[in-house]
């Protein structure tokens, strides 16, 4: 793995999404959902959450997520789009995103 492609893997994951739904989906499915770059693949995705939190991953997908159109004083706006994925790993590991 090269310097650069491990710099651009560390800039795919930006943040968990912690949610309802994503606890239960944790819960149930042995899943992790992150926010990532837009222009992330799933291979790429995959080689980040591996290398970062030092799990197996065993599958991921992604899902593009519309913005919301909000009021603000000068009208209506709209937020950006951005890119979730559900990232499922090995049965018997787990992310702990409290102390990451």
């Amino acid at each position: 793995m090269s310097a650069m492609n491990q710099e651009r893997l560390l800039k795919i994951i930006l943040a968990p999404v912690i949610s309802e739904k994503s606890t239960r989906v944790a819960d149930k499915n042995n899943q992790v959902t992150f926010k990532v770059a837009s222009d992330a693949t799933k291979d790429e995705i995959s080689a980040a959450v591996a290398m970062l939190f030092k799990v197996e991953v065993t599958g991921v997908q992604v899902m593009n997520v519309k913005g919301k159109v909000k009021k603000n004083r000068y009208g209506m706006a709209r937020q950006k789009d951005w890119k979730k994925a559900y990232v499922s790993i090995k049965p018997g590991q787990e992310i702990d995103l409290a102390a990451a």
